[in-house]
């Protein structure tokens, strides 16, 4: 399955503490993308406006955070919320011709949503794993998974995956 990946998306220092509740689903579905052959992507956001507090290059809060399994080298950085934006994640699905992605991360309302809305209107795949997305307002997830839907995405959880 190498024209697939798995992508986790700002799972970072700075990202809300609800990632707390994903974290062990995004881990079993790193174990599955590893065991399948799958690319495995790790997306960091780094804010450069002057203005913000939050994901600043060089910081702690910009690196990955600690408990995630870092099981590749792909990690590919970003500055604005859609993740095809990053000219080297876009250059890595060109050069291996991945066309599916499973996409896990934060913030579900942000970055997530615009990478999932970009990567459907360039006709990829999107299965987004519900139970390994997070957000700084829990209460949206629900409409979120509703919208990746009606986006054309596939819905899915970390348990579908090993069927």
């Amino acid at each position: 399955m190498q024209n697939h990946a798995l992508v986790v998306i700002d799972i970072q220092n700075d990202i809300t503490k609800n990632y707390k509740a994903i974290i062990d689903n995004i881990n079993k579905a790193i174990d599955w993308a590893v065991a399948k052959k799958l690319h495995i992507v790790y997306i960091r956001h780094e804010n450069l406006s002057a203005g913000t507090r939050t994901f600043k290059t060089g910081t702690r809060g910009a690196e990955l955070a600690p408990d995630l399994k870092i099981m590749s080298d792909h990690v590919f950085t970003k500055y604005k919320g859609n993740a095809l934006t990053s000219e080297a994640f876009a250059t890595f699905i060109e050069q291996n011709g991945i066309d599916t992605f499973y996409i896990t991360g934060a913030d579900a309302t942000a970055c997530m949503k615009s990478t999932c809305y970009n990567l459907r209107k360039s006709d990829y795949e999107v299965s987004v794993l519900s139970d390994c997305i997070s957000s700084y307002d829990l209460k949206k997830i629900e409409g979120m998974i509703v919208y990746y839907e009606s986006k054309g995405c596939s819905i899915l959880q970390s348990e579908d995956l090993s069927a």
